[in-house]
C-alpha cells in the first residue's frame, strides 16, 4: 500500500471509532507504529486535527474542526446521500440549494457509472408534489437554533408574529420540528415562563446566550407543534375516545392532521379541527376503531345524520 493510500486507509480508520491505539492501527495498515506516527503527523500537517493520548501503544482519535476528511461510502450510502441532496435543491431553506447543486456536482463525478445510473433513474422517474408558495427559511438561523437545541444553549431573537408585531424573546430551546412544509422551533419562553412554538420564518437576529439549562420534564416537540397548527388555530376542535392503542391510531392520524395522546394502554383521546362541521365529520368516518365523541355536541349529530343518509343512500 503505498502513502497515500495507507493515508486515506488512516483516516477512514480514525472516522469509524472514538479512540485508537497506535498498535491497533499499526495492525489494521499492516505497519510499524513508527510509521503511524510518521503518517498522523503528515495528516496534522495536512490540516486534520488529530489528537493523541500518552499511554502504552499511544492512543489517537479525530479531533473537532480542521479540514472534512474524506469520506469512505457504501454503494447505498451514496444513493441515498445523493437523492437526498436532489431534494435539498428544492428545499425552502434559504441558502442550501446552490450548496446542494455543488455538492450534488462534486459527488456524481466519483460515483461510479452503476450507482450514476440508479441515481439518475430515481431523478427521472420522481415528480415533487407542488407545495404552493411557502416563506423561505434563513439556513443561518435554522444553524443556530439547532446549536442552541444541541448545546442547550439559550437563545435570543426577534420573531414577527402572524399579524406583524415584532418583539424579542429569550428562550431556551428543545427540538427544531419540520411539518414537511414549514419549519418550527420548540422553545421555553423565559419571559412568559411557558413552552411556546415559532415558525423559524418569522425568526431574525438569533443570538446564542451562553446560558445553559437543564429541562425537567420537556414536553412531546412534535405533539406541541401538531397542537399548535392542527388545533389551536381553528374554531371547532373535536375530542373522540378511540379503544385502540395510541401507537395504532397515530399511524391513521399523523400529527399535521391531529393530536393523538394515551389515555392507558387500550384507549387513547384524539383531537383534531376545522372551521366547519363537515371537515371534522370526514375525519371522524376514517377512524376504522369503536370510538366516541366527547365534544363539541353537534358534531355528533352531524356524525349520526351522516351515517342515516350512508345506511339509507
Amino acid at each position: 500500500m503505498d502513502t497515500a493510500s495507507r493515508m486515506l486507509r488512516l483516516l477512514s480508520l480514525l472516522h469509524s471509532r472514538a479512540q485508537w491505539y497506535g498498535a491497533e492501527l499499526a495492525a489494521r495498515l499492516e505497519v510499524t507504529p513508527r510509521t503511524v506516527r510518521r503518517d498522523v503527523t503528515r495528516l496534522r500537517d495536512l490540516g486534520y486535527p488529530i489528537d493523541a493520548e500518552a499511554g502504552i501503544g499511544g492512543g489517537y482519535r479525530l479531533g473537532l474542526g480542521g479540514r472534512l476528511p474524506p469520506l469512505l461510502l457504501e454503494d447505498a450510502e451514496a444513493v441515498a446521500i445523493a437523492v437526498g441532496l436532489r431534494v435539498a435543491t428544492t428545499t425552502t431553506v434559504s441558502g442550501v440549494e446552490e450548496a446542494a447543486i455543488s455538492a450534488l456536482a462534486k459527488l456524481h463525478q466519483v460515483l461510479p457509472v452503476r450507482l450514476r445510473e440508479q441515481v439518475d433513474a430515481i431523478a427521472a422517474h420522481t415528480t415533487q408534489l407542488p407545495q404552493g408558495e411557502l416563506p423561505p427559511v434563513d439556513s443561518g438561523v435554522l444553524v443556530t437554533l439547532a446549536a442552541g437545541c444541541r448545546h442547550s444553549e439559550g437563545i435570543r431573537f426577534r420573531y414577527r408574529t402572524h399579524d406583524g408585531a415584532e418583539s424579542e424573546r429569550s428562550v431556551e430551546p428543545l427540538q427544531i420540528v419540520h411539518t414537511g412544509r414549514r419549519w418550527y422551533l420548540v422553545a421555553r419562553d423565559r419571559e412568559r415562563q411557558a413552552w411556546r412554538t415559532f415558525r423559524v420564518d418569522r425568526i431574525t437576529q438569533p443570538v446564542l446566550t451562553g446560558n445553559r439549562y437543564r429541562f425537567v420534564d420537556p414536553p412531546d416537540p412534535v405533539t406541541l407543534v401538531a397542537e399548535g397548527t392542527g388545533v389551536a388555530p381553528w374554531d371547532l376542535v373535536a375530542r373522540l375516545r378511540v379503544q385502540a392503542p395510541a401507537d395504532e391510531v397515530a399511524g391513521q392520524i399523523p400529527p399535521s392532521q391531529g393530536v393523538v395522546e394515551a389515555i392507558d394502554d387500550t384507549t387513547c383521546e384524539v383531537r383534531f379541527a376545522a372551521n366547519e362541521l363537515g371537515p371534522l365529520v370526514a375525519q371522524v368516518c376514517r377512524i376504522y376503531w369503536p370510538f366516541e365523541i366527547l365534544e363539541p355536541p353537534e358534531l355528533r349529530t352531524a356524525v349520526h345524520e351522516h351515517a342515516r343518509r350512508l345506511l339509507n343512500s
